[in-house]
């Protein structure tokens, strides 16, 4: 009850309301709040119209807000009126509720106009106007003031269960300092007392001695279940309502009706409206009671989102961090191989110079000795003896100074690094390192009210969550092998909803589907378990008959117009279970030899069915009928068949084995084993026959799948 508390305070004062009147507006106001807000408007600008009571809403006409210039523009507040001298505005005050209220205001003098009101409250001016502080509706009071608006007894009674609900224990009502806690109640006296002030003003003697005191709590009860006053018509005080007005939508006492406006309008018993309104009122409340519940567990969701939002950001944190170490490692990474080659060509260089150094130093130290000695020949004074080796002295001489030559003197290597790192690229990338908008797709729903399957056939329909935001380019749908194996994909594009064909009856799928954009693959949808239907239903396939096949009767009938035979599949394959399905003549002339059987889907067409190695078949002339299979006839039986004769075919995975009826009956032995893999229903026909087939069916009697004694003829 603690939300709905809000509901009980005044717009004005902000407390629980206390005598509560209701306006026009049907909003609700306390009475001594109503007077305080009240404002005098001048005899001159009252618009006769605007002159209303409480008595109704169609007597209800607003004030020209433009021209009483009753709000401010600025702040939308209440204002007083300040259009004549003789009325100075008056400051306001903003109640609890943050409504802008003001003190009454000072009446000019002389008080001539005044009305006297009973019960000694202070006069209402004339032409006061009232300004509802929610909905800021105005209107003009009439004669009777305040006592024309009706009380609101409801709102009232609930206030004071309220209060008293809330109150953690009854007090005495005549303590006269600090109330003691109550002991009992009179309920003659409607009084509370403690034991003190029972004693003292509530003896148990005189007629006192028959007043019935209970438990206060008792007391509570019992105040709550009692009747209430009978409200009384504002326009005839001493007058009950007791009938209610369609037009008006209000109550009305029985002098309204004879006397007052609404004596022509439409009138209900007051009891009846009353448990209408209480219908409507409690049919509302069922429909926003499921809104409420509905708000609850959105709350509850965006709770859950606030803990899924705070987890998935230290997760998206530590994810972020962990990224971007990732790349300092990878650039530290770069950063010592690139040192690494900067170390080898600082070595290469340092090489390179030294080498240089070492080799200019012994030549120099070479030159520099032949010059000294050269100095020493020079200074000798013996003609001869310098002649016999001034002429070797002076080649070694131009030698050596041919091998200071050019570029001998030149370094072999610079003392800059031609190393120039571009980091530009890398720079430009940091500096566009920014959070990818896209993300991997949300696991999609499967729609289950749309997922079914029919014959060997399964449609599987999914969609994205609702809140989901992420751009999806497509959808991966998955399904195993119907025996519990691996998934394998079987759909891979932008629809939500796909229909798989050529399933194995009688088997128990299991499907998923995920979604995927440019960041990636998402998560597998819920796993779907569907089983496919346990009979077959088909028809024969247009598509891959002979051109000379005649179909008819939704492709259930077929004939030729060859006198040879030609050969028509049915249109679904069968690899797994146990199936059984039959075929009646229509039409049977000049004894031909059509044959039934199963096929491979690239069996000849042109030719009788059985005579090539993809078809497996019986048959049957008017007396006889033989097993065929690659061109070899077996097992000739007796019987044969004629218009209206009916041939089955029984096709067994269980046990890899095929066995033919004629008329419900067994048509030789099992007449093939081993069979594996893929086959459709077949037959061979030409214009002298004309058959129906028959799906659906369930299994012969007789026969029991995987047993090998249901049948007495299985070699």
């Amino acid at each position: 009850m603690d939300e709905m508390e809000e509901e009980l305070k005044c717009p004005v004062c902000g407390s629980f309301f206390r005598e509560p009147i209701i306006l026009p507006c049907t909003h609700n106001i306390c009475l001594a709040c109503a007077r305080n807000i009240l404002v005098q408007t001048p005899d001159a600008e009252s618009p006769q119209s605007s002159r209303a009571s409480g008595s109704g809403v169609s007597d209800y006409d607003y004030l020209d807000l433009d021209k009483m210039s009753l709000y401010s523009e600025a702040d939308s507040g209440y204002g007083s009126y300040g259009g004549f001298a003789s009325m100075p505005t008056t400051p306001c005050q903003k109640s609890p509720n943050g409504v802008r209220v003001f003190p009454p205001a000072v009446p000019p003098q002389p008080q001539q106009h005044l009305l006297p009101i009973p019960g000694g409250l202070p006069p209402i001016p004339r032409n006061s106007c009232i300004t509802c502080p929610q909905c800021h509706r105005s209107l003009i009071l009439d004669d009777r003031g305040l006592r024309g608006f009706a009380k609101n007894r409801v709102l009232e009674g609930v206030v004071d269960r309220y209060q008293q609900s809330k109150a953690a224990a009854l007090k005495c009502q005549l303590c006269e300092k600090s109330p003691r806690e109550a002991t009992v109640m009179c309920e003659q006296c409607d009084v509370f007392y403690c034991d003190p002030c029972r004693l003292r003003c509530h003896p148990p003697r005189g007629p006192l001695a028959k007043h019935r005191l209970v438990p206060p709590a008792q007391g509570r009860i019992s105040r709550r279940t009692s009747p209430r006053k009978i409200s009384t018509c504002t326009e005839h005080e001493l007058e009950n309502l007791s009938m209610y007005c369609v037009q008006c939508k209000m109550p009305v006492c029985y002098q309204c009706l004879e006397e007052g406006k609404h004596s022509t309008h439409e009138v209900k018993a007051l009891g009846a409206m009353w448990k209408l309104h209480k219908g409507q009122l409690s049919q509302a409340l069922n429909v926003l009671s499921d809104r409420a519940s509905e708000a609850k567990e959105f709350l509850i969701q965006l709770r859950n989102m606030v803990q899924h939002i705070q987890e998935n950001g230290v997760e998206f944190e530590a994810c972020l961090v962990a990224q971007c170490d990732a790349l300092i490692d990878a650039l530290n990474r770069r950063k010592a191989q690139l040192l690494s080659r900067v170390n080898k060509e600082h070595e290469h260089k340092l090489k390179v110079v030294r080498d240089q150094i070492s080799h200019c130093t012994v030549k120099l130290r070479q030159t520099t000795g032949l010059m000294e000695y050269c100095l020493e020949v020079i200074k000798e004074n013996d003609p001869s003896g310098f002649l016999q080796i001034s002429d070797a002295l002076i080649r070694r001489v131009h030698m050596t100074e041919g091998q200071w030559g050019k570029g001998t003197l030149t370094p072999r290597m610079t003392s800059d690094f031609d190393l120039t790192l571009d980091s530009g690229p890398l720079l430009q990338s940091i500096h566009q390192l920014d959070f990818v908008q896209m993300k991997v797709p949300a696991a999609p729903i499967l729609q289950l009210e749309e997922c079914c399957t029919q014959n060997n056939s399964a449609t599987l329909s999914w969609k994205q969550p609702p809140l989901s935001t992420i751009v999806v380019e497509g959808y991966i749908l998955e399904l195993d092998d119907g025996n519990g194996g691996v998934f394998r994909e079987v759909y891979v594009g932008a629809e939500t909803i796909c229909t798989v064909d050529g399933l194995h009856f009688n088997s128990t799928y299991r499907a998923r589907v995920k979604a995927f954009n440019g960041s990636g693959v998402g998560q597998y949808s819920k796993t779907l378990i569907m089983q496919t239907s346990e009979i077959a239903w088909f028809v024969f396939d247009p598509a891959s008959a002979h051109p000379d096949i005649l179909l008819s009767n939704d492709n259930l009938t077929v004939t030729c117009n060859s006198y040879d035979d030609r050969v028509v599949m049915g249109n679904t394959a069968f690899s797994r279970g146990v199936h059984y399905w039959e075929v009646t003549i229509d039409r049977y002339d000049n004894h031909p030899d059509p044959a039934f059987g199963i096929a491979r889907g690239d069996v000849l067409k042109d030719v009788m069915l059985g005579k090539d190695d993809k078809a497996w078949a019986m048959y049957v002339d008017n007396n006889r009928s033989w097993f065929m299979h690659n061109n070899s006839h077996t097992n000739r039986s007796d019987g044969g068949i004629g218009k209206g004769a009916t041939v089955g075919v029984l096709l067994d995975f269980t046990r890899g084995i095929l066995i033919f009826l004629l008329n419900d009956e067994q048509q030789g032995p099992v007449a093939f084993e081993g069979l594996e893999g893929l086959y459709y229903p077949a037959i061979s026909v030409n214009r002298n026959v004309q058959v129906t087939l028959h799906t659906g069916l369930p299994i012969p009697d007789f026969y029991t799948p995987g047993d090998p004694d249901s049948t007495g003829s299985v070699c």
